[in-house]
């Protein structure tokens, strides 16, 4: 992230200079442990070019064929290396923008909805390829100033993939994003499936998610439980097919909170050199 939304020094900043302000955040998950690093750096351990980002030891560059992520991270609360390479693969290329407000101030641009993955960890040493998917968001104010929550979801049907984007808007105004993605890149507008109810999240966030109508999507596994900031594994069913999906909720109320502020930096802290 260059302006990390979910910074407290950027948010205490005013959010005046973005590039003071940039993390890597990588999430490892197995089936009994999770790793997490997301320390925030200065502009003076930032190098931004037109192929590649710097931050700290850690960088991406594209290659001219894939995405290729360094990682030099240390996992946090608990200390760890977390270091390794990941290539990213995409099968196609999309060129649509999608505006998230009613302004156009925030954007999302689901870059490679389809791509594959290969990972090669060194620390832990586990290695693997599969799945991927690629996008970016990117903004010209403070979430929390033009959003309440938002949901969003992705999962794969065969040779397609399937995206949701739910916004609730600080007006109180609603949008939503329902998209299909072939293997060529091409986006289809969906009509958008009835909404279904998931478990509220440990710090009690409401969730919800889009599925088939007569299906009930089930929790499979919460990858992450914040105060504001929920990611989780689903099952559900989708265009008629039963497929696995990811689904985050982001509460930005929950963000704003002054107390969340000060939680933040115990598990998103700052590297002052």
């Amino acid at each position: 992230m260059i302006g990390s939304v979910f910074s407290t020094y950027y948010a205490w900043s005013g959010q005046k200079d973005p590039l003071d302000h940039c993390v890597i955040n990588v999430a490892l998950y197995s089936r009994r442990s999770s790793h997490w690093a997301m320390t925030e750096r200065g502009k003076h351990a930032v190098d931004v070019a037109a192929h590649e980002l710097v931050v700290g030891p850690s960088q991406l560059r594209w290659d001219g064929n894939a995405l290729v992520i360094e990682i030099d991270e240390t996992t946090c609360p608990i200390p760890t290396s977390l270091k390794g390479t990941i290539r990213l693969h995409p099968e196609a290329l999309t060129r649509e923008v999608f505006a998230l407000d009613a302004s156009s101030q925030h954007q999302w641009w689901p870059i490679a909805p389809q791509a594959r993955i290969e990972v090669e960890m060194t620390h832990p040493d586990v290695r693997w390829s599969g799945q991927g998917y690629f996008d970016t968001n990117r903004g010209n104010s403070p979430l929390e100033k033009s959003f309440r929550s938002w949901n969003w979801s992705y999962a794969r049907i065969k040779d397609r993939a399937v995206l949701f984007y739910d916004t609730l808007m600080s007006t109180g105004a609603s949008r939503s994003i329902s998209i299909v993605s072939d293997k060529s890149g091409r986006i289809t507008p969906l009509d958008p499936p009835p909404v279904s109810p998931l478990p509220r999240t440990r710090w009690l966030i409401p969730q919800e998610t889009r599925a088939d109508a007569g299906y009930s999507p089930r929790l499979l596994r919460r990858l992450e439980d914040t105060p504001f900031y929920a990611r989780s594994m689903l099952s559900t069913r989708l265009l008629g097919e039963d497929t696995i999906g990811i689904h985050e909720r982001l509460s930005l109320d929950r963000l704003a909170n002054p107390l969340v502020r000060i939680m933040i930096p115990f598990r998103n802290p700052r590297a002052w050199r």
